[in-house]
């Protein structure tokens, strides 16, 4: 699906007014506020109920406008965003003025990407400027990859909502911090550490924790309102029997391994065996189980590579401890 050309005018207009507009990327529906607002920026803050401390993400039409957000970006930075922008690549770099600090949680780096989205690139052409946007959905929860999930829970705390189709790659973007001579992965995801690998020449270090915060490192992340376990795969069907006959309402995210036996269990979503289809369809999944009223959903990691580096990083944080009121 392609959104209007009017309807693209109406949500860059939105922007210029210092509204909140929810369009697509690639990865995840994001939202979107005028980079150059702080007014603007601390709306995307109240409206996902996220703490002020965790940075964004600056989106920009292309490659060549780098140098009017950031400084000091290096030459292993230029060349990771030659060869994967647009796409769902995000850099850390040093700050530049025109950045304000309540985009980056008061930090002098600044996380910056090229969406690859027909929608997404047309916004940022006709907006003029770079949007600041995390993903469209309370602090914490499941990612939206259609635009109905991102009314479905925002609702009127978002201006208006740009409708790009389902998200193609369905898991955010990679995350490499480039402020230092090594670079690292911050955050798994659309790129994968092999790719990067590959254009570098070098192994990289994947951290789950860094000094530098970026988006989706909290302990609880991309979590579904059901709590999620996660067991050895081949213990997927029996933890979930198990729970079953205590008394629980129990999904399951049954591996394309064990497609054959059969589970008794309130909800089952059979994965795909293709490491793509299961990012691209994830958070779909963890939403079916969560409206089909599932209060424990039983899954596994995937191996951790290529993609499913990412997805087993989505899994493990929706599967951290959440915190209580």
């Amino acid at each position: 699906m392609t959104a209007r050309a009017s309807d693209i005018e109406k949500a860059a207009g939105v922007l210029r007014t210092g509204g909140l507009v929810a369009f697509p990327t690639e990865t995840v529906y994001g939202l979107g506020a005028n980079a150059d607002d702080p007014a603007a920026v601390a709306r995307i803050f109240q409206a996902k109920g996220r703490p002020t401390s965790h940075p964004l993400i600056v989106h920009l039409g292309g490659a060549e406008l780098l140098d009017d957000w950031v400084e000091d970006v290096s030459a292993t930075a230029r060349l990771l965003a030659e060869r994967f922008w647009p796409g769902p690549l995000t850099l850390v770099l040093r700050r530049g003025r025109r950045v304000p600090l309540e985009a980056t949680g008061g930090l002098e780096t600044v996380a910056v990407r090229v969406p690859d989205h027909p929608v997404a690139l047309a916004l940022l052409a006709a907006f003029g400027g770079g949007v600041t946007a995390p993903s469209a959905n309370r602090f914490g929860q499941v990612s939206p990859t259609t635009a109905y999930h991102v009314g479905a829970e925002l609702g009127d705390a978002v201006d208006f909502v740009l409708d790009g189709g389902p998200c193609g790659v369905g898991v955010e973007s990679t995350i490499v911090d480039v402020t230092g001579e090594i670079p690292s992965i911050l955050r798994p995801g659309g790129v994968t550490r092999e790719d990067l690998e590959a254009v570098l020449g070098c192994p990289l270090a994947v951290h789950s924790t860094s000094g530098v915060r970026v988006p989706g490192q909290h302990p609880s992340h991309y979590a579904p309102r059901a709590r999620l376990v996660l067991v050895e795969p081949e213990k997927v069907v029996a933890e979930a029997e198990l729970a079953q006959e205590l008394g629980h309402q129990v999904g399951v995210l049954l591996p394309p391994a064990f497609t054959d036996a059969p589970v008794k269990a309130h909800a089952v979503v059979t994965l795909p065996g293709s490491p793509a289809a299961y990012a691209r369809g994830l958070y779909g999944f963890l939403r079916e189980l969560d409206q089909q009223g599932c209060e424990l959903i039983v899954a596994s990691l995937p191996a951790e590579e290529g993609l499913g580096l990412a997805i087993a990083n989505r899994l493990r944080r929706a599967a951290g401890p959440r915190l209580t009121a």
